[in-house]
């Protein structure tokens, strides 16, 4: 899913006009700024390979004096089209949600009350440290405003988990709270065969 968003991305940068991949993944990391993260210049090339292969865009080789010669994609109709849908669509998310904070709840709910408060206060502390990281991020990066964007989405990211975190914590003292209601009847079902023995 984040390939094809990442293809629909280089072809906005080809929507402007002839480029090539280093200045596509210059110009992509100064828009979204440091939050989103670098590109990998082989993943840009991997992706205009095929975007080349898919009739997406079109190429040409560039002589340069100094240099090695340079490859230059441009955008097609096809390209312009596909660009234009992806926009047009909503963007969802696949099915399913899954987190690692979500399994070391299910572990810690195994163990005891304690652990799931432990296993709380431990994903508090970086996401509020993390929390911290961002809004120092968002006032250096506040006249950029894609890059503004993205920091403010991990913002809300973060202040979900959150959330999160305070509700898992609030839960933490049920009892059973990794098991299945068929694992519930077994232990006292276990039980009851041992004392008549």
């Amino acid at each position: 899913m984040v390939a094809v968003a990442i293809q629909h991305a280089v072809l906005s940068f080809l929507a402007d006009g002839p480029s090539y991949g280093y200045e596509i993944k210059t110009n992509f990391e100064k828009a979204v700024g440091p939050q989103w993260g670098g590109l990998n210049i082989g993943h840009v090339y991997q992706i205009l390979e095929r975007l080349s292969r898919d009739g997406l865009v079109t190429s040409r080789t560039v002589s340069q004096d100094v240099r090695p010669d340079r490859t230059v994609y441009k955008i097609t109709a096809a390209g312009r089209r596909e660009l234009d849908n992806w926009l047009a669509e909503p963007t969802t998310r696949t099915a399913g949600y899954r987190d690692d904070f979500i399994l070391k709840v299910l572990a810690a709910g195994r163990r005891s009350e304690e652990q799931v408060h432990e296993v709380c206060r431990t994903q508090r502390d970086a996401r509020m440290a993390e929390l911290q990281t961002l809004r120092a991020l968002r006032r250096q990066h506040k006249d950029e405003p894609l890059a503004a964007l993205t920091i403010e989405a991990a913002i809300l990211g973060v202040q979900a988990d959150l959330k999160l975190v305070e509700i898992a914590d609030a839960n933490a003292s049920r009892p059973l709270l990794a098991a299945t209601p068929a694992e519930r009847q077994a232990k006292p079902a276990e039980g009851r065969r041992v004392a008549g023995q």
